[in-house]
């Protein structure tokens, strides 16, 4: 047993490369043998290592979370107001002002969702107990005890505790999916690997996290807790901070411009009132408040939330779960996606495509592991049965074979290795199954696959009792038994030269190859034994085996493509079969591909100039996608990044929109997610980019809509200010019209449908502005309108002797008015309304409308409204001059959407 600490140091690993040195090596440098450490030795280690656990992340508090919904630029605007009017004791405009800011923090906060836990799911991955060798004896220990130098043994169902340089390997099969991409399981040997090899060819390495499939193992633990491959991982992670959305920074730039416009004209508002005008500060006070008041847009926070939902909601229906909110319109926007390649683009079941036999290439339909497709020479599609040779190369398939396809609720499923499972279909596809074979060819003995010598042989009885040997394996290895080859008519010398070179045509697809062959003989003694498949064998036939592409997301590349979308593929998998899959989805067609060590040479600077010209990567590991990523970003993309395993975590968090799978992902890569797609479907993302540019459209359009709104109600005041009038609306009227009749029409353009034509266009440029100058022309159009029909009407009742009260109440009324009959001209921005789907087409249009009608009655007929607002009846015929300001609104914005219909300005109006 090794027991010397004091010779013993932690290795430095920038310098070793486990997988490169011996076995031998690995135990000299960590002092440690195949009997394992002793008791002490692993307690001093563990000591000097640390327990073997990823460190925890501290976390924001609830309180903190809530206490970030309030920084936001207008909410302080809107806040120091309520705090000034609460000094001068104007309470009603104080609560009003409070309850706005507390109603867009509390939305904000629900809405915010759980704290990211993507580093809590990496660390669940972790194996809870280890089978360890301490003092000469095997026993069960705690993973998080485990130290450099442990010697752990591993069994099929084992979750592999920390990072193992492997020692003793027994047909040792590991599922690293999770971890590097590749979509089968891998055979682990004992041998070094070069220093440079990625680390999905890393064969004498098992990594923590990943799981044990098949076989048993022995390995010395070289890495623990956050220097194994798995932390490195959750390192990256802890380094990653979640990425703004376009929306969000749009947003956000819009509001602190509109924050200083406000603030710099509510300044000067108040010096011109009380140096010029001799207006006291207090009452000049109340109208900038007014006035304030009436140029935030209050309700956009809320609404943009609402509308986010909706769309969250939408998405849902189309099986696409919205983790973050603003991912939401983020997918609406995106120029790139980068996407896995298995489960997401391909359907991760492994399909036979293709089988060399008796001097054909056959053609195998139908994917997934449902029994169903024919085989066809050349479109010609055949009958099995007429090609004996072919018949009994699928029966040596589905005979020599460990594998169970068994079928629940209508979903077939592959119990054992997929690559045998894929061979199980292929005899389901030509009527010879499982079940007939046991009863039919019953199986007398087997050697099981081991991968030093790389072939699987099993005996059998046909019906007349004759025995059988076949055989399936590596093609180099099988050629190796056999002379002679199967044909139409009978047996044949073994052509080499043709099989290999039908070998490297089929490989060149980017299928996996197997071979099968068989021997009508006994075992020579009582059980099968290596001697007896060592030669004599006929060759029967190749199978080309790949995960093939999903037919769905073959049509759901096409329309990223006419969308404007470059979709780039990043897998782990190796680069011939990454470019035969992206040849079959258009992806990459032409180009050649790159791998992750080729990545790792370049500098980023190097990178940013070639992400865009490959759209093929392979190999990739975690680093590798996560410098894709960022190179991408800096080019100016909006990138979303789709991922299914703890190695895609990184990436997924830093991309503007990281999109998991629900189905087969792991719960590190649905955490570091925006979005989970809960069919694991590329198409899915195709439909959530279109309800993600529906979601960006209805918010331009509901801020189109809402900015005249506030526009016409801070004309309103800075012309009473100027001309020395009564001031037309007070700041708890304007707050009314802001959060209650503005918010509540505005929220039926967040069910407005989709335009025509909404995925033919390109996306927008990233640095495009919330608000085009054709938009900032309509704004002010209508906003100008707006204060022309509530400020003429509010002098119109002053000069016929009504109260001040009464003209403030027809000037709220003609605001809201023109708001109802402006809502439906928002619904186009250049198309007419004046049709019946223009004015029925939408009818929560409709509702909102109805329900902002009653509002105002309660609003102008209540002696609860007129006691908080200083509101007060109307007549019928007040309320036909209402009617009339808000006709004049919806009639000139038609005549100026009919006048810029006929001008060239048309085709370069914002894309809404």
């Amino acid at each position: 047993m090794a027991t010397r600490s004091d010779a013993f140091s932690q290795p430095d690993t920038a310098t070793l490369t486990w997988h490169a040195m011996t076995s031998a090596e690995v135990e000299q440098s960590l002092s440690t043998s195949d009997k394992g450490l002793d008791t002490a030795e692993a307690g001093k280690r563990l000591l000097q290592h640390g327990p073997n656990r990823l460190a925890a992340t501290r976390k924001r508090s609830v309180w903190m979370r809530l206490i970030m919904q309030f920084h936001n630029i207008l909410l302080y605007v809107m806040m120091g107001s309520a705090v000034i009017t609460a000094f001068l004791g104007h309470w009603v405009d104080t609560g009003v002002l409070m309850a706005a800011v507390i109603i867009n923090a509390i939305i904000g906060f629900i809405q915010e969702g759980k704290a990211e836990s993507a580093l809590d799911a990496i660390r669940g991955m972790l194996s809870p107990h280890a089978t360890v060798v301490r003092d000469g004896l095997v026993r069960e220990v705690d993973a998080a005890d485990l130290v450099p130098g442990d010697v752990v043994q591993l069994v099929s169902g084992d979750r592999v505790p920390a990072d193992l340089r492997l020692i003793k390997v027994r047909e040792l099969r590991v599922e690293e999916a999770a971890l590097t991409g590749e979509s089968l399981p891998v055979e682990k040997s004992t041998e070094r690997t070069p220093a440079d090899a990625s680390l999905g060819d890393r064969h004498g390495m098992a990594y923590s996290g990943t799981l044990v499939v098949y076989g048993q193992a022995t390995g010395v633990v070289v890495e623990t807790g956050g220097r194994t491959e798995l932390g490195k991982i959750n390192q990256m992670l802890s380094g990653i901070d979640q990425m703004q959305t376009p929306l969000l920074r749009q947003v956000d730039k819009f509001g602190r411009l509109l924050a200083l416009v406000i603030l710099a004209l509510s300044a000067a508002t108040f010096v011109l009132g009380v140096w010029l005008r001799g207006h006291p500060p207090s009452e000049m006070f109340m109208m900038v408040v007014a006035l304030a008041a009436s140029a935030i847009p209050e309700g956009l926070p809320a609404i943009m939330t609402v509308t986010l939902a909706l769309g969250v909601q939408r998405m849902a229906r189309r099986h696409a779960i919205v983790r973050r909110l603003p991912a939401v319109e983020t997918l609406g926007s995106v120029t790139v996606v980068c996407s896995d390649k298995t489960g997401t683009l391909t359907r991760n079941e492994m399909t036979v495509q293709r089988v060399v036999c008796a001097g054909h290439a056959f053609n195998v339909g139908g994917v997934g592991y449902a029994p169903v497709g024919d085989l066809s020479i050349d479109g010609r599609i055949i009958d099995s049965q007429h090609y004996p040779a072919l018949a009994l190369a699928v029966r040596a398939g589905v005979l020599c074979n460990d594998a169970r396809l068994r079928v629940e609720d209508d979903l077939w499923r592959v119990e054992g290795d997929p690559t045998e499972g894929a061979l199980l279909v292929l005899g389901g596809k030509v009527g010879f199954t499982q079940d007939a074979g046991e009863l039919a060819w019953p199986r007398v003995d087997s050697i099981p696959f081991e991968s030093e010598h790389r072939f699987m042989a099993t005996c059998h009885r046909d019906a007349d009792g004759a025995p059988w040997i076949f055989v399936k394996g590596a093609p180099e290895v099988i050629l190796g038994m056999c002379n002679r080859q199967l044909g139409h008519d009978g047996e044949h010398p073994l052509d080499v030269d043709h099989w290999r070179r039908m070998a490297t045509d089929t490989a060149a697809q980017g299928l996996r190859l197997l071979a099968l062959a068989c021997k009508q003989a006994a075992p020579a003694h009582d059980r099968l034994t290596f001697s007896d498949v060592a030669q004599g064998y006929t060759l029967l036939a190749l199978v080309g085996i790949i995960d093939p592409p999903r037919e769905e997301a073959i049509a759901a590349v096409g329309e990223c493509h006419r969308a404007g979308i470059r979709v780039k593929m990043i897998t782990g998998d190796h680069a011939e079969t990454a470019k035969a899959i992206g040849a079959q989805l258009a992806i990459g067609v032409g180009k050649p591909a790159m791998t992750g060590a080729e990545i790792a040479l370049i500098s980023d600077a190097d990178l940013r100039r070639v992400v865009m010209e490959v759209d093929v990567f392979a190999r990739a590991s975690p680093e590798h996608k996560l410098r894709l990523v960022k190179a991408l970003q800096e080019d100016g993309q909006v990138v979303a990044m789709t991922g299914d395993g703890v190695n895609d975590a990184p990436a997924l968090k830093r991309a503007d929109v990281g999109v998991s799978m629900g189905l087969k992902g792991t719960e590190a890569a649905k955490e570091a997610s925006d979005v989970v797609l809960a069919n694991d479907n590329f198409a899915t993302i195709a439909a959530a980019v279109r309800e993600g540019r529906v979601v960006y459209d209805n918010l331009k359009k509901f801020i189109l809509f809402m900015l005249p709104t506030n526009g016409g109600e801070a004309l309103v005041v800075i012309a009473a200010i100027l001309f020395e009038l009564a001031l037309p609306l007070s700041a708890a009227q304007v707050l009314w019209i802001n959060l209650v009749t503005s918010s509540t029409l505005g929220l039926a353009l967040a069910f407005e449908p989709a335009e025509s034509g909404i995925m033919r266009r390109r996306p927008r440029p990233p640095a495009e502005p919330l608000l085009s100058g054709f938009f900032v022309w309509r704004v002010v159009m209508v906003s100008i309108l707006m204060m022309t029909g509530a400020l003429g009407l509010f002098l119109w009742e002053l000069r016929t002797g009504s109260s001040v009260e009464t003209a403030r109440t027809m000037a709220v009324n003609a605001v809201v008015m023109a708001e109802m009959f402006y809502l439906f001209n928002s619904r186009y921005v250049l198309a007419p309304v004046t049709n019946v789907r223009g004015l029925l087409g939408n009818r929560y249009v409709l509702v909102a409308v109805a329900f902002c009608v009653l509002l105002q009655l309660t609003f102008t007929h209540t002696s609860v409204m007129h006691s908080i607002f200083d509101s007060t009846h109307l007549t019928p015929l007040e309320w036909l001059k209402v009617l009339g300001a808000g006709l004049l609104v919806f009639t000139v914005a038609e005549f100026e959407k009919f006048v810029i219909r006929r001008t060239p300005l048309a085709t370069r109006v914002a894309h809404v």
